[in-house]
């Protein structure tokens, strides 16, 4: 049903009651249990000042989850580009593509991570937000540098974010690989797709257009039991409608007496009709819609739900019904 590559997204989630180390601990148990399950890579976002989210840097993590696994991928997704010097990058990815060979991504993103002005602005030295040119420049310099001042070996596999038509530009400009944010901007999926398909120029990278779809795929035993694994980041996505950026992670309970708002509700609803949420047999299929429909070479899940094991358990009733 289902016969490209799936992958994993991890945002290390911080749980209302855990402390930041319990979510570390997490991310290797997490890396360590997809390899066991046979998932292709697994990548690690950047994000700042969110109580909802760790801010551990992709490159640490990275590091941490290759130490103890053997076969899986690992790298950024991504790493966000107005944050770092690109010479700082690829001296970074460069040395763990050298430690671990054959294994290390360098996804690379343009947002700021953070929806505190000041961290932003502190992340930059007191730069205000990059332009269309400087992000260019940043990401064209981290691959001139791999290739140019690093070269200790073997490459990071380079992939460029996009979730809206000019990143898919200069992905297709610069001849790399695309991770389309499905995830978050869901109704941009297909002017990113066709922007980048159109304009991708061959490169060192990349020879023809390839596509990772990143999607949101909750799955559990029964179609009720995914609704409530869901719930806490439906409030999450609720608070981002409001402007709302500081929410904690909520527990699944407290999810479930949240008071959403009619609007709410209808907007959350026409977001997880374009995910996979449900039972084993319903996020399959789902995810085989999405491939076949996007035509994507890969898929990557992310999985936001708040206890540990009923995430990698959610990981484990998709390959099952895959036969896996």
């Amino acid at each position: 049903m289902i016969d490209i590559p799936l992958s994993a997204l991890e945002v290390a989630m911080v749980q209302t009651g855990t402390r930041a180390v319990d979510t570390l601990r997490d991310t290797a148990a997490f890396a360590r249990e997809l390899e066991r399950l046979g998932y292709h890579r697994v990548w690690y976002a950047e994000h700042h000042h969110s109580p909802a989210i760790g801010a551990f840097p992709p490159v640490v993590l990275t590091a941490h989850a290759a130490a103890s696994t053997s076969v899986i991928r690992l790298g950024s997704g991504g790493v966000l580009a107005p944050n770092h010097a690109p010479l700082t990058l690829a001296e970074q990815f460069g040395t763990l593509a050298a430690l671990h060979e054959d294994r290390i991504d360098l996804g690379v993103g343009r947002g700021p991570g953070t929806f505190d002005e000041g961290i932003a602005r502190a992340l930059r030295r007191g730069a205000g937000p990059t332009t269309d040119a400087e992000y260019r420049e940043d990401v064209a310099a981290v691959l001139s540098f791999l290739v140019e001042e690093v070269a200790l070996g073997p490459l990071p596999e380079p992939w460029l974010l996009a979730s809206s038509p000019a990143g898919a530009e200069l992905a297709a400009e610069l001849g790399l690989p695309v991770a389309v944010a499905h995830h978050i901007r869901p109704e941009n999926t297909r002017a990113v797709l066709e922007r980048y398909r159109a304009a991708f120029t061959p490169s060192r990278w990349c020879e023809r257009p390839r596509v990772l779809l990143c999607v949101e795929a909750v799955c559990a035993e029964t179609e009720e039991e995914a609704q409530r694994l869901g719930g806490p980041m439906n409030v999450v996505k609720a608070g981002l409608l409001q402007g709302i950026s500081d929410m904690p992670f909520p527990t699944p309970e407290e999810a479930a007496a949240h008071p959403f708002t009619e609007p709410e509700r209808r907007a959350l609803a026409g977001f997880r009709a374009q995910q996979a949420v449900g039972d084993p047999e319903t996020v399959v299929r789902r995810l085989a819609e999405l491939a076949g429909g996007t035509g994507a070479d890969e898929l990557m899940l992310t999985t936001p739900v708040y206890r540990f094991r009923d995430r990698v358990r959610s990981y484990e009733l998709i390959r099952k019904q895959l036969g896996g």
